[in-house]
Order: structure tokens, then sequence, then C-alpha cells
């Protein structure tokens, strides 16, 4: 019983990690001047500054990473379940922070800097491509920091964590 508990968390939260890695790796690709259909329409997305709504980031992402989100179920049902979830919530995390990014930026308290804004704020095409963590930003060193409260920040109305585009 303790060994299924043990396998079952570690299954989740690498799937979490992994999930995260993936994104970073993933956005970061989509900077690189060799991309076509996916460049062009990440390129859209920077020229709008805009994104699409909550659920269809999360659609988006599960698309992009369902077979990837069912691999351990050649382990076993519940290491390939615990797998699954990590993956799916890591993807409902990510797009709610970058919808997050997009629409009120001073609510990402889990970050000293909410990357992704800053990302299409100042034009890093070559830093800062986390979405929903920057960790991954920090160990391959594209972390760039900067002072990005300003006046545009500061006075937006206040919302809550909760008030965003959900589709």
């Amino acid at each position: 019983m303790v060994w299924t508990v043990f396998i079952v968390c570690s299954c989740f939260l690498t799937a979490f990690v992994i999930a995260s890695l993936a994104e970073y790796w993933v956005h970061r690709l989509m900077h690189s001047p060799r991309q076509t259909k996916i460049g062009e329409r990440h390129l859209d997305h920077h020229r709008r500054n805009d994104a699409q709504g909550v659920l269809w980031e999360f659609l988006d992402y599960v698309k992009g990473t369902v077979i990837a989100m069912c691999l351990m179920f050649f382990v076993s049902l519940e290491a390939g379940l615990a797998w699954f979830l990590g993956a799916i919530t890591y993807a409902a995390f990510s797009a709610y922070a970058h919808q997050l990014q997009h629409e009120n930026p001073t609510k990402c308290f889990w970050m000293k800097m909410p990357v992704h804004y800053v990302h299409h704020k100042y034009g890093m095409w070559h830093h800062n491509f986390g979405l929903a963590v920057d960790w991954w930003d920090h160990v391959f060193g594209t972390y760039k920091p900067v002072e990005w409260l300003s006046e545009e920040e500061l006075s937006q109305p206040e919302k809550s964590l909760l008030q965003l585009r959900w589709w």
C-alpha cells in the first residue's frame, strides 16, 4: 500500500514537472527561425498579444500532448492514472496562468515576475519562455529580470484571480 502511494505520488509529480519542461521547450522552439506552421501561429499570438481563453488554451495543450499523457498506462493502471492526472493538472494550471498573464499579470503571486507577460511586453524573443512557471528559464539561463510594474499595470482595475476570459 505505501509503495503504491509512493508510485502514484511520484508519477503525478514527475508528470507535472516534465509537462512544465515540455511547455518551456515547445515555447522556446516556437521562437526558432526554423519554425513554420507552429511558429506562424505563435507569431500571430505575439502580434495580437492576446490569449484564447482558459478552455481553448487547455484544449490546445491537451491536443498537443495527449499521447505523452497516456504513456504510463503501459506500466500500470495506477501509474497511468497518476501520470495522466499530473499532466492534465499542469495543462489546466498552465492554461489558467497563460490567460492570467495576458489579462491580470499582477495576480501571478507564485512568481517574482510574470515571465510570460514580460516576454510579451518587452518583445523578449530570446528570454522568459515559461508560461506557468519560471523554473526552466532559471535552469537554462533564459530568465531575464526587468522592472515590469509600471503605471500601466498599477492603474488597471482591481480584479480577482478568477476574473478572466474562460472561453
